[in-house]
């Protein structure tokens, strides 16, 4: 539930880095780097250690560790609480502490590693997925893609052309959800059908079944249409 997860480095990189600084701090420290595969790790398990280094935000934390080790047979460990620092850099959208979350955002938009060749996948064309809320950019980012030479699949137009009369949906949804959606030039009312099917689960599902992999398909055969244009 990390934020950015995918831009963590790898524990062994994290471990390295770590013991690069115990070293530079004090040489003569003797220390074990362990990876948590819990919440709680060795301070439930181990009788040797005294004391835990808590924040005021792991404070809880802290507690409730304690509260193992007496449910394990195991002295309560001394908390000792730190002040966090406050990050002088901070934008008005990140924490006011300093933060891994606010320092992996700033990540984005950086090359961190090149892209993974993998041998199941074509070397071209490259096919970069474009998601996001209402109002999250993708328009931007998609013209300033195509005008980088890109060639740009809008999948909320595919997912109106599979409605029109004629496109690969129109008579399927027609059946489903019966004449009554259709205007009187034949063509399908959106909001008669989403009246129909927004708040009912079943519906909902049945007209999906039908609509996306038909827009599926279409982004499919445009990502074709890419290739031969060597885009």
């Amino acid at each position: 539930d990390k934020v950015l997860p995918e831009l963590i480095e790898p524990y062994e990189l994290r471990a390295a880095k770590l013991r690069e600084f115990l070293e530079d701090v004090k040489p003569s420290l003797c220390y074990d780097i362990v990876p948590l595969a819990d919440p709680f790790g060795p301070s439930v398990t181990d009788p040797d250690l005294q004391c835990l280094v808590v924040s005021e935000e792991t404070r809880r934390g802290g507690e409730a560790v304690n509260r193992k080790r007496l449910e394990n047979g195991l002295p309560e460990l001394t908390l000792h609480e730190i002040q966090l620092m406050k990050d002088p850099v901070r934008s008005q959208n990140e924490e006011e502490k300093i933060s891994s979350s606010s320092l992996r955002q700033r990540l984005l938009g950086t090359l961190l590693q090149p892209p993974r060749q993998d041998p199941a996948l074509p070397l071209r064309p490259y096919v970069i997925g474009l998601t996001g809320g209402t109002g999250s950019g993708k328009t931007s980012i998609a013209k300033l893609l195509g005008h980088l030479g890109a060639f740009v699949i809008d999948a909320d137009k595919l997912g109106h052309a599979v409605y029109v009369p004629g496109g690969p949906a129109y008579q399927p949804v027609v059946a489903a959800f019966g004449a009554e959606i259709l205007n009187k030039d034949g063509t399908i009312n959106r909001k008669v059908l989403g009246a129909k099917v927004f708040g009912n689960q079943e519906r909902l599902k049945s007209l999906t079944d039908i609509v996306w992999p038909e827009i599926a398909q279409m982004v499919k055969e445009r990502v074709r249409e890419a290739d031969a244009q060597g885009k």
